[in-house]
């Protein structure tokens, strides 16, 4: 079910009595029902050691009150390794650095759990050494590796395994193991019939594809005892076409009890489910997966964990009321804001930074950019081994020039250091690119952060003066010590006939609210703007075609928001014509060329996403004064929110270093 969290009789009486009371799972006691689940960081060691930067990432979180941390995926074995950074647990070698990540978050009041994974064809032979294997030789939809069957030898090595690295995580002083049998990963794949076409024993049925994992859960137990907790992450459905349904897993479920779990971990998705709903982007509604959730709990009389696009402590407490789940999964809420539980217990909803659900900075950078994660609006996320923030001596009267992301996150981190800052802004309201990138449907979240870091700013005493030019003059009565600039970006505008006439209008204007929207509308560029603006225009019934110079899409239909922008497109009988050349613009048309000849498109509306520049003006002005200064965000070069926010936060925290 989705619980409407708008309604205030969903809204409980702050600390949320039913998030923050305990629970146990199994024999462990936990102080509270919220829960940090695994997360791929890229903090690992390629060794597949913990390394200090793991153990200072975690310790914040536990300092922020999290009952239970679950780590990232642990290969437990070499040839299971999903990506070259991942930790292990396939030796005693790693034992003692287990331990120091378990005794750190011990210190926090926090316990722990090590999440135990094989990826099985997810893969890639680089990474793992070998040719990925598979309970059969089905190449995955997504990695697109020849992968090779197990034999019935290898399927009693891996059990072994599982239940050895298990044993290793109880005697690194860890609170619980949880087995990863969820997003398509090995026990996944022998799990389903999408993966699945043994015709042994381990395939076919659903008691012969459930075998390998019950071998797992049991074996696992044997290795552990009766008191240490097991928990098992599954995939509640798979929603891929020939994968299995909720039907099998309340079949499932009971029988991991039977073979020894402790507690369900109610997950959904596998790689080549559409739009990515096992880390769900914002076009998909908030605690999405509770209904999964509810119907494991009916099936199991142990705990079950709701995890699915839950960052608001109310919505969980809402659905533990509802009786959806025992525990909640808060999994980018809290790379997003580590404290959001500390504020909602003080009854501070207002001053959390709720995530966003872009996944920019978290599992896309890991996923596709092969870098390690952070947070698109917390630079601090993985840096945590900086130490603490240091007061500036002495603090300096520091100008930023612009409130956009970059800008506001420049002023965010220099006030931190207990600088003197003033933020100017030219427009009438603080947000810069993110206003109009805040229309488009389902991307409120942007101009909730811009709000959010205005507050944050007002009560550190920061002033911003909005609608407000930088002049010499005012740069001479503010006599600053240091300037940031934030000045951002224009709209390119190529030299294109007809451009100038009256139907032609910029997305980022139209989306303002500056011109009514007319149709059909022909886009000039198809990248994020231009798709973005598209679902806007799709959302007031406008008829839509976008003209792409590329050869291939700009936006990634592989990403989560790719997907939806490029489904509603479709839906909505809309056009992208890539490989295409526009010509001119006339009166009631677009005319562009392509490989297949000239077309001429009908237009009532013309809109302009054609990129952007860097507005240089002040930076000239300021060089000619002699004034040093830092230029920061789009002033550089038009990105994205991520790279915006990164360098607002370097410059604001190096100033006096």
């Amino acid at each position: 079910m989705t619980i409407d969290i708008s309604r205030k009789d969903n809204y409980m009486p702050e600390p949320y009595p039913r998030l923050f009371s305990p629970v146990v799972i199994g024999r462990m006691e936990l102080k509270n029902r919220a829960v940090m689940p695994a997360m791929g960081t890229g903090y690992g060691g390629r060794d597949g050691q913990v390394t200090d930067r793991l153990v200072a990432y975690l310790k914040r979180r536990a300092a922020g009150g999290v009952g239970l941390i679950i780590t990232e995926v642990c290969a437990i074995d070499r040839r299971g390794k999903g990506f070259p950074s991942e930790l292990g647990l396939w030796g005693d070698e790693f034992i003692e650095g287990f331990a120091r990540l378990a005794d750190t978050i011990h210190a926090e009041g926090g316990k722990v759990a090590a999440q135990l994974h094989h990826a099985g064809r997810e893969t890639f032979k680089a990474v793992t050494g070998a040719v990925p294997e598979a309970p059969s030789a089905l190449p995955s939809v997504i990695m697109r590796q020849p992968c090779e069957a197990m034999s019935r030898e290898r399927i009693g090595e891996v059990v072994v395994a599982f239940a050895a690295a298990a044993g290793r995580t109880k005697a690194a002083g860890l609170d619980a193991v949880e087995i990863h049998g969820a997003h398509g990963y090995l026990l996944n794949q022998f799990l389903s019939p999408f993966s699945n076409q043994r015709v042994d024993e381990y395939g076919g049925s659903d008691e012969n594809r459930a075998r390998f994992v019950i071998e797992i859960v049991r074996a696992t137990r044997a290795a552990v005892g009766p008191d240490f907790p097991v928990i098992v992450r599954l995939s509640a459905e798979e929603v891929v076409a020939g994968g299995y349904a909720i039907d099998f897993t309340r079949w499932l479920a009971p029988r991991l009890i039977a073979a020894g779990a402790d507690a369900i971990h109610a997950s959904v998705g596998v790689y080549s489910t559409p739009g990515n709903l096992s880390i769900a982007g914002f076009d998909t509604e908030p605690g999405f997966n509770l209904g999964r959730a509810r119907a494991l709990k009916e099936a199991v009389s142990v705990p079950v964990i709701a995890v699915g696009r839950i960052h608001d402590p109310a919505l969980a407490e809402a659905a533990l009321e509802a009786g959806d789940c025992d525990l909640v999964s808060f999994g980018r809420q809290h790379l997003c804001d580590p404290d959001f539980l500390v504020k909602a217990k003080r009854g501070e909803r207002d001053r959390i930074r709720f995530c966003l659900a872009c996944n920019q900075g978290c599992i896309e950078r890991l996923s596709f950019e092969m870098r390690s994660i952070t947070c698109s609006i917390n630079p601090e996320c993985g840096q945590e081994n900086r130490g603490e923030t240091i007061s500036a001596e002495p603090p300096k009267k520091v100008l930023v020039i612009g409130a956009g992301p970059a800008g506001l996150a420049a002023a965010l981190a220099s006030s931190a250091r207990g600088h003197q800052v003033t933020v100017v802004e030219r427009e009438a309201e603080v947000g810069g690119q993110l206003r109009p990138a805040s229309r488009p449907p389902r991307k409120e979240g942007y101009l909730a952060w811009v709000k959010w870091a205005e507050r944050e700013l007002f009560e550190r005493g920061v002033t911003i003066l909005t609608a407000t030019d930088v002049t010499k003059e005012l740069l001479a009565s503010q006599r600053p010590e240091a300037v940031i600039l934030a000045s951002g970006a224009h709209p390119a505008s190529p030299a294109l006939p007809g451009l100038d006439l009256p139907h032609v209008v910029d997305a980022r204007d139209l989306l303002l609210g500056r011109f009514e929207p007319a149709g059909p509308a022909v886009i000039l560029g198809a990248g994020h703007v231009g798709m973005e603006t598209a679902d806007w225009l799709i959302a007031r019934g406008i008829a839509v075609t976008l003209v792409e110079l590329k050869k291939l899409p700009p936006v990634n239909a592989m990403t989560a928001r790719g997907y939806w922008l490029h489904r509603r497109l479709k839906k909505s009988g809309g056009e992208l014509i890539l490989g295409a050349s526009v010509l001119r613009v006339e009166l009631d048309a677009v005319v562009c060329a392509t490989d297949a000849g000239e077309r001429r498109l009908s237009a009532g509306m013309v809109v302009k996403a054609l990129g952007a520049a860097p507005e240089t003006g002040l930076a000239i002005t300021l060089t000619e004064l002699g004034i040093p200064f830092v230029a920061v965000g789009d002033a550089v070069s038009p990105r994205r929110i991520l790279e915006a926010v990164q360098e607002g936060d370097k410059a604001g925290r190096e100033i006096g270093s």
